[in-house]
């Protein structure tokens, strides 16, 4: 292969990698999994795989969780839903992973982040709490801190 086509085909898989990026964002709530996100854009689940991490620095899974807890993130901010009800409007099947994840990903439980955000966030227009607020890897803040 030319260097020419190489080219050409990598960006062609930077395409179909923005198309999966795009629908996790978009359908971050619909049952997604890694195997039908592949087939979607003609692709093995593997090669998906390592090529979004490549690209984006996370699995596609990984990203669809972190989407899916900023969505928690401001539901539990505004305050009206419980956090089991937050668990499944966001797309979670299970309230054990979906706070496992939440407390991986924003370094406290739901429940907590939920009181706590409220009371920080108060008086903040929403797209700025939503900036100041963004999920950051809990591993990765304690790591970059060292």
């Amino acid at each position: 292969m030319t260097s020419k086509n190489a080219a050409a085909q990598h960006l062609r898989d930077l395409a179909r990698l923005r198309r999966v990026r795009d629908r996790i964002d978009r359908d971050y709530a619909q049952p997604l999994d890694v195997e039908a996100l592949a087939r979607g854009v003609n692709m093995s689940a593997g090669h998906l795989s390592r090529e979004f991490r490549a690209a984006y620095g996370e699995s596609p899974y990984s990203y669809l969780m972190t989407r899916r807890i900023e969505r928690a993130m401001a539901l539990l901010r505004r305050g009206d839903l419980s956090v089991t009800e937050v668990c499944f409007e966001v797309g979670c099947q299970s309230l054990g992973t979906f706070s496992t994840r939440f407390t991986e990903l924003v370094g406290v439980p739901p429940s907590t982040y939920r009181r706590e955000a409220a009371e920080a966030t108060a008086g903040i227009p929403s797209c700025q709490a939503k900036q100041v607020t963004r999920p950051i890897r809990h591993q990765e803040t304690a790591a970059s801190n060292r």
